[in-house]
């Protein structure tokens, strides 16, 4: 009885955190740019554009620069992105969707280092995600495990 209890508490808990992240200033940010993003006729479009032009550059990457339209396809794929990515309303988009994900890695963070500091939590950053200690410690190398 006394595990269920615990563990409605802490759904309770992680209930009310996930609420406290939704209506904080990133997240609301977040949920802004998105509905810029969506609502942005021409970023949209660009979009659209860059899934099929995707579809493509796969193809044409299965065969490298043996296919007949190697050199068009990826030259066409990267002024798309490039395109696409200078649009305000991707780049704001880009911007928040970031600050989100450091948010909710810091939230991680913090929890799985409440329980042990060799937990590993993705950073966002594969820097630092390489450096964990899982596995290092005995295999002869100095990793820092404490």
């Amino acid at each position: 009885m006394l595990a269920t209890l615990e563990g409605i508490e802490i759904l309770d808990g992680a209930d009310e955190l996930a609420k406290m992240v939704v209506h904080s200033d990133i997240a609301q940010n977040y949920l802004s740019a998105k509905k810029k993003l969506k609502q942005d006729k021409k970023a949209q479009k660009l979009i659209s554009e860059f899934i099929k032009m995707k579809e493509k550059y796969e193809e044409v990457q299965r065969f490298g620069k043996y296919h007949p339209d190697y050199k068009t396809v990826s030259t066409d794929i990267r002024v798309l992105k490039r395109e696409m990515d200078l649009l305000d309303s991707v780049t704001e988009f880009k911007k928040a969707e970031k600050e989100l994900e450091k948010l909710l890695n810091e939230i991680s963070g913090l929890l799985a280092g409440r329980v042990s500091k060799n937990i590993k939590v993705p950073t966002g950053n594969p820097f630092f995600d390489n450096m964990s200690c899982g596995g290092g410690c005995g295999s002869g190398g100095s990793c820092g495990c404490g």
